[in-house]
């Protein structure tokens, strides 16, 4: 496969035809070969979007959600080309594919449906025959950055609601998933949107520090949301400060799945199994922490680790079936090892799975895990989690929020009462009852707390993120002033 950059709706490549190759993580094999953007191209993109915002800031709301629909339909057209593509780029099963094509199809859709939205309000005022209120405007270029794991939703997201909004976008592909991220943009493209109001740039990953401190640093970009590490967010955070840019940051996660002493636990396992290992856990939402009660912890433990041993593993590219694929990078199995070998010499319990080869590791989960392994702090972003065992529901709460953490969790209880009390106790941007880690819905604003990150996509909430509020206010010709 090979790609290029858009930009002004053509693909070019990139200054002086440099490209980069994008590995399949078990074979070696090139998977991509995509155009390796410099500093040129960043400036080229962050111009043809300055230029295109002069009108698309101006298109009818109605024009805005026609385009957006065309695209939603386009994007699911392409689900076929979207699972073969993320399989040899990163990984991921037909589920998973199948899963980011519907989740970014829905959010166009819902997306569409801002465009009427985007309100002021009127307000009060003392002045006798005045009027006085605020409205939205669109803030300028969004530079948009996203990472590979869930790369059609998160692509989606990044692009439609900066539009809705009346924003252009620059969209920084990431260098994992460079051919999955262009599909997104031609689905846009083939509903109508206008040149520049969609410029995607990519980069070989050496040159992504100065690219992106280009982006930010450039007079026509006026947002950036950025989806990816703690680590990388807060230097993204730190240079647009700099500039005083505004951010919207959707980071890391150490979600927990806590399970109170009447809680039911056959479901309890269902949704601890598809939260842990969907997509080899390289899910921020993934749940990495089953926060269990003492008293049900040894049945819980005997019915997860037997249906995580039941997980089919496999190549996801040699068919459907396969549950647990290679992780994105070979060099996680490594990281993990380390992590599982310095717990189990702290006394955990391998009770399923075990050590990865490189990319490649069965479903794995640690019982007896505590606060002096390094595994129960770090993100393990891969097909591992863990099992603390506590003492009652204040304690569970208290292990559920010792984390730098805060993105998603959930409870499980048969008393809905004191469920949802333990989920308003938990400190994290979303927290379901009864329900998975892993969840999203185009109508519901998501983020997290603490080390996760701050600012909302979906929902109305993203309005705010991506509109600058204006007050106006108008008023009798003829005044008296005190002087």
């Amino acid at each position: 496969m090979k790609t290029q950059l858009i930009i002004d709706n053509q693909q070019v490549a990139a200054r002086g035809g440099a490209t980069y190759e994008r590995l399949h993580p078990v074979s070696g094999q090139v998977v991509t070969t995509a155009a390796a953007g410099k500093l040129e191209d960043a400036a080229r993109a962050a111009e043809s979007a300055a230029a295109a915002f002069k009108t698309w800031s101006k298109t009818s709301p109605i024009d805005k959600r026609r385009i957006l629909l065309k695209a939603a339909d386009a994007l699911e057209a392409k689900t076929p080309e979207f699972i073969r593509v993320m399989a040899a780029e990163v990984g991921a099963s037909e589920l998973w594919a199948g899963f980011n094509v519907m989740l970014a199809a829905n959010l166009l859709r819902e997306a569409a449906s801002l465009a009427t939205q985007i309100q002021g309000e009127t307000i009060p005022t003392d002045k006798p025959g005045a009027i006085s209120m605020t409205v939205r405007q669109p803030a300028g270029v969004v530079l948009s950055i996203v990472p590979w794991n869930g790369p059609v939703v998160l692509a989606a997201r990044a692009i439609a609601y900066p539009l809705v909004c009346g924003n252009t976008v620059v969209f920084r592909a990431s260098e994992t998933s460079p051919r999955t991220h262009v599909l997104v943009a031609e689905a846009l493209m083939e509903a109508g949107l206008p040149p520049g109001a969609l410029n995607v740039l990519t980069n070989a990953p050496e040159d992504a520090p100065e690219v992106i401190d280009a982006l930010i640093a450039h007079p026509a970009v006026r947002r950036i949301n950025f989806t990816g590490s703690t680590r990388v967010g807060r230097i993204i955070a730190q240079k647009a400060a700099t500039q005083l840019k505004r951010c919207l940051l959707e980071l890391g996660g150490k979600a927990p799945l806590v399970v109170l002493d009447d809680a039911n636990i056959d479901e309890a396992v269902k949704a601890a199994a598809f939260g842990s290992f969907l997509y080899q856990g390289q899910i921020c939402m993934s749940t990495e922490r089953m926060v269990v009660d003492e008293t049900v912890a040894d049945e819980f433990v005997e019915k997860f680790a037997a249906r995580a041993r039941d997980l089919k593993m496999g190549d996801p590219a040699a068919g459907p079936g396969c549950v647990i694929g290679p992780m994105a990078h070979p060099e996680n199995g490594a990281r993990l090892n380390a992590l599982i070998e310095d717990a189990v010499a702290k006394g955990a319990r391998v009770v399923c799975g075990g050590q990865a080869n490189g990319a490649v590791m069965p479903a794995t989960i640690m019982d007896g895990v505590t606060p002096a392994m390094r595994i129960y702090d770090e993100e393990t972003f891969g097909p591992v989690t863990t099992v603390v065992r506590v003492r009652g529901t204040e304690e569970a709460v208290r292990v559920a929020n010792d984390t730098e953490y805060g993105l998603s969790a959930a409870v499980f209880g048969r008393d809905a009462h004191r469920a949802l009390q333990v989920a308003l106790q938990i400190d994290a941007g979303c927290v379901h009852v009864n329900g998975a880690t892993v969840q999203n819905e185009a109508q519901a604003p998501y983020g997290g707390t603490k080390n996760s990150g701050y600012g909302r996509f979906d929902g109305r909430a993203v309005i705010d993120e991506f509109t600058e509020l204006k007050w106006i206010t108008i008023e009798p010709e003829s005044q008296q002033y005190p002087f």
